[in-house]
């Protein structure tokens, strides 16, 4: 299959979509849109999870003061276990993509996975975010708003250790949460907090 090219596209408005926050056990996924009216997007853009905490938080300043238009959308925590990480993940995409102004004409999303009701037309890229400089930059918008989020977490829930792991099943995160037991920004729906609950009282913490 050959790749969708920004190059090669006749429109004038494309963005391209990706989220963060998927496998965590902890926090919100968050996706990210964002749109270029000309070619320049910002140099060393590629998949964030490449890219240095630092590296992606100045790429992240570039892309905001260069975008035509950047949106970012977050789904908490009661929507991922109500509806499914899988569907959270394609609600914030939605929700980034009708933020953007002017409506783009085209988008690019990351992954195989496309969300319903976007204004445009579109089209999914595996691994779109290495692939697609347009997408790697909303890819980066996305995790470092996120990490935001988690080291603010990190702060209101102490002991987890979310400023480091960001939610992700490490084991020493793993070994958080049979101490402590599971603090309301847990994903009640994932199996290992799930296992937790079952076997210990929550933790009692300020909200």
């Amino acid at each position: 299959m050959i790749m969708p090219s920004i190059i090669e596209s006749n429109y004038a408005f494309i963005a391209g979509v990706d989220e963060a926050g998927r496998g965590p056990l902890a926090g919100p996924v968050v996706a990210a849109a964002v749109m270029f009216a000309d070619k320049n997007l910002p140099i060393g853009i590629r998949d964030s999870k490449q890219l240095t905490a630092i590296k992606r938080e100045q790429l992240a300043e570039q892309i905001q003061l260069t975008a035509t238009s950047y949106a970012i959308a977050v789904v908490q925590v009661a929507d991922i276990d109500q509806l499914n990480i899988l569907q959270a993940s394609l609600l914030a995409m939605r929700q980034a993509v009708l933020q953007l102004t002017p409506t783009p004409q085209q988008v690019f999303i990351d992954g195989n996975q496309c969300p319903t009701g976007l204004p445009c037309s579109a089209q999914t890229v595996v691994h779109g975010d290495a692939l697609m400089p347009l997408i790697g930059a909303a890819s980066i918008l996305a995790k470092v708003t996120r990490d935001r989020l988690m080291i603010e977490l990190d702060a209101r829930y102490p002991g987890y250790g979310f400023a480091q792991h960001k939610g992700y099943p490490t084991a020493a995160h793993l070994a958080a949460l049979k101490r402590l037991g599971a603090c309301p920004e847990h994903r009640r729906s994932f199996r290992p907090v799930r296992e937790v609950i079952a076997q210990l009282p929550p933790a009692v913490l300020n909200i």
